[in-house]
């Protein structure tokens, strides 16, 4: 009689923990177990968009159905040898129904929007045409085709209509990325192909169970457990008291559509900073303040703005008109933005002229932009010191790189220096902003030029007498950008105007001069130019200053027209 209880607590003390807790145990304190596998949603496993719907891995050779669900072509072809169906809604699917995809790519290897340049995320909203195959994102073919009433492809030119646009990923739409939707991974159907599942059979067949000891007995409890688990499911489902009932689906669907209807997206200005005003910390924290009660986010001056790196991406052209002759520069605003800018300014203000190169070395370089002569002064346009810019592919690679002098890190002011030969120890430790483009034989004159043992200093005085801005690579930019507004208020849209200041005014006083085919004109031009003018111009809402590099070639063409003036 005393034997049954040790017994007991023996056979207790070999059920763990998890084995309580886990999905089996069925009893009313096993609610979490239950409830996990049966709220509606709670299998959802989204695909990301770069993966093939087949394979569940990163694809590489992109191909889609007519629906825009993405596979690798090496596995639909290994599974329409096999089933000739599509794996995920079942219907029959034959080889020549597949569209083979253009994605676009960066220099980081990320896909990109073609004509933007804007990276897909799983957030993205990305179509494609079904007669070419190229991958755009939604918010470029609206805007440029659908809105435009142009319908050619912007990377091909090839014609198309609007039911050849495929959708490829949805954010409004998730459902149709959800695993768990997919037919044979609701059916169990592996996706290996013949060999490989030969090879999986074989392996198993080896393996003797009678060897594997307490091993064997764990297989084939894992094997009744996952029977157990499959059972319960079924009977689960058919419980209508239990939570996936349909009357919960549909009020959990109501709530959730009440609440998304409840948030709405408040349009974010382009010249938005990370942080905000401030304003609602200050109000809550002094009586004195107008109450705030939203964090708005701060608006960057054109400066600021422009400022950041790759964001202005228009070459700047000056001259240094020396003692010993030119010398044209030409500026890199792209990788070096505050340098470009502060040289531009420094130059306009005429801060350079009758300043004298200080030093001079020959094999190495020249520098100058010291108003005291002695290497120790000098000062930003800013008045201060600023910080260095080596984000970018440029190098002391050549004759006739320019780059800041600085007297260690982030120490640029006004000093400048040229290269005579290429100069690698200096990478990533001087600002590259500009490089020679003409005069060079004033730069050999210069190189030649005596200098004084030690210091390096010419014998004979070589001047800047002054730098010319030939190209203000920020004016032209800002310029492109109150053209773009000229064009939206020429196709009827006033919202965007209000970006390019006195735009407004300068179409109604200029009007007689804007061509009646105006509109066509530009039509005109923005095919030439493969769309890439409109791509600045968010018809309706705001000027996108950074895109509006891709229009600078055409800054001239769009000049002539809607800057033209009677003799």
């Amino acid at each position: 009689m005393r034997s049954a209880p040790f017994s007991l607590t023996c056979a207790l003390e070999q059920i763990t923990h998890s084995e309580w807790a886990s999905e089996d145990a069925y009893s009313a304190s096993a609610g979490s177990g239950v409830s996990k596998s049966t709220v509606p949603g709670a299998s959802f496993k989204r695909l990301p968009f770069n993966f093939c719907a087949v394979s569940l891995q990163p694809f590489e050779h992109p191909v889609c159905t007519a629906d825009g669900t993405i596979f690798d072509l090496t596995n639909i072809l290994s599974w329409l040898e096999k089933h000739g169906t599509n794996p995920i809604s079942g219907l029959p699917l034959k080889l020549n129904e597949l569209i083979k995809l253009h994605f676009a790519k960066n220099d980081d290897g990320d896909m990109v929007d073609p004509v933007t340049f804007k990276v897909f995320t799983d957030n993205t909203h990305i179509v494609a045409l079904k007669n070419t195959g190229n991958v755009f994102a939604w918010d470029t073919v609206e805007r440029l085709n659908v809105k435009a009433r142009m319908w050619r492809d912007l990377v091909s030119d090839e014609a198309f209509s609007r039911k050849d646009i495929m959708t490829l990923q949805d954010p409004q739409n998730v459902g149709s990325r959800d695993l768990s939707s997919f037919k044979y991974i609701q059916d169990g159907v592996g996706i290996l192909t013949g060999e490989q599942q030969k090879e999986r059979n074989d392996s198993s067949r080896t393996v003797n169970t009678e060897a594997l000891g307490n091993a064997a007995r764990i297989l084939k409890a894992k094997e009744a457990v996952a029977r157990a688990r499959k059972q319960r499911g079924e009977d689960l489902n058919n419980n209508p008291a239990l939570p996936g009932s349909k009357a919960l689906t549909m009020s959990r669907n109501a709530t959730s559509t009440q609440t998304s209807s409840a948030h709405t997206t408040k349009q974010v200005p382009y010249n938005a900073a990370q942080h905000t005003t401030g304003k609602a910390a200050a109000s809550f924290t002094s009586t004195g303040l107008t109450p705030h009660t939203s964090g708005e986010r701060a608006l960057l001056t054109d400066e600021e703005y422009m400022l950041k790196p790759r964001r202005v991406k228009i070459k700047g052209y000056a001259r240094l008109h020396t003692s010993l002759g030119d010398v044209n520069i030409e500026l890199q605003t792209e990788y070096a933005p505050r340098a470009v800018w502060n040289f531009v300014q420094l130059s306009k203000s005429g801060y350079y002229k009758n300043i004298s190169f200080h030093r001079n070395i020959r094999n190495f370089m020249i520098q100058g932009g010291d108003p005291t002569g002695t290497g120790k002064g000098g000062s930003s346009i800013w008045g201060k010191n600023f910080p260095d810019e080596f984000d970018g592919p440029l190098t002391h690679d050549a004759r006739g790189v320019v780059s800041m002098a600085n007297k260690g890190k982030n120490t640029n002011s006004s000093q400048f220096f040229i290269t005579y030969r290429p100069a690698k120890h200096l990478d990533r430790k001087h600002t590259i902003f500009g490089r020679v483009v003409g005069g060079m034989d004033t730069l050999g004159r210069m190189e030649n030029a005596r200098v004084e043992e030690g210091d390096g200093r010419p014998v004979e005085e070589i001047v800047i007498r002054e730098v010319v801005v030939f190209v203000d690579p920020f004016e032209e930019f800002l310029r492109t950008v109150r053209i773009l507004g000229k064009v939206a208020a020429l196709r009827g849209e006033t919202a965007t105007v209000d970006a390019g200041g006195v735009l407004v005014v300068l179409l109604n006083r200029d009007s007689h001069l804007v061509p009646d085919n105006a509109v066509e004109i530009v039509g005109k031009v923005q095919q030439d130019l493969s769309v890439k003018v409109f791509q600045a111009t968010d018809f309706g809402a705001n000027i996108d200053y950074a895109a509006a590099n891709a229009v600078v070639d055409a800054t001239h063409r769009y000049r002539e027209i809607f800057y033209e003036t009677n003799d």
